[in-house]
């Protein structure tokens, strides 16, 4: 799903946008004022774009583009931008995710590596969790021999308020089968670096 294929829901956007105006109020503003009056719309919306991963199944992506393939050598996709929300400020975490599988008789279309990252970013998140997830399905779906995430990103809750540090990057990996061996990561460390 890109943007021009994102709906709201009208509902959830009527009952958001008076959520945010009470927010708007209580911080002081005036939500009639100009610059204010369609804010509470935009976040509305914007809110639901941001969050719409938990509308979508990361494994039906998957399963849409599976071929069978006598393939076993390593599928790296590499610096995937993402946009997530922090679950704990609700303020953005932004980087790029590195997935690699060791196909197992199955592969799948690359860009739908992709889009599971997108899935997993476009809800309340946490980054070692996201990544987890990424990992997970990716397992699940394919079988694969192994799988290893990396995920490296900004979080503007560390940056913008709390300890200020402007220039700090968070990385997270996990994996699973073959990426067990330190060689197989070291390669796929190797590629994600070259």
């Amino acid at each position: 799903m890109n943007l021009q294929e994102f709906h709201s829901d009208p509902t959830l956007s009527a009952e958001l946008e008076q959520q945010v105006q009470s927010v708007i109020n209580a911080l002081g503003e005036n939500v009639r004022r100009p610059g204010l009056q369609r804010t509470p719309h935009r976040v509305a919306e914007a809110m639901q774009f941001l969050t719409k991963g938990y509308h979508e199944d990361p494994e039906a992506i998957l399963r849409s583009a599976l071929f069978e393939e006598d393939y076993n050598q390593m599928v790296v996709v590499k610096d995937i931008e993402f946009y997530s929300l922090c679950e704990h400020h609700m303020l953005p975490f932004f980087g790029k995710a590195h997935v690699a599988y060791i196909p197992n008789g199955k592969i799948t279309g690359l860009s739908k590596i992709a889009r599971v990252v997108d899935v997993f970013a476009r809800r309340l998140q946490v980054q070692e969790r996201m990544t987890t997830q990424i990992k997970d399905c990716i397992q699940q779906t394919l079988n694969p021999l192994g799988v290893i995430v990396v995920v490296e990103a900004e979080h503007l809750c560390m940056q913008m308020r709390g300890v200020q540090k402007q220039h700090s990057l968070t990385v997270t990996s996990d994996f699973t089968g073959v990426f067990n061996q330190a060689r197989t990561r070291d390669e796929f460390m190797s590629l994600i670096k070259g």
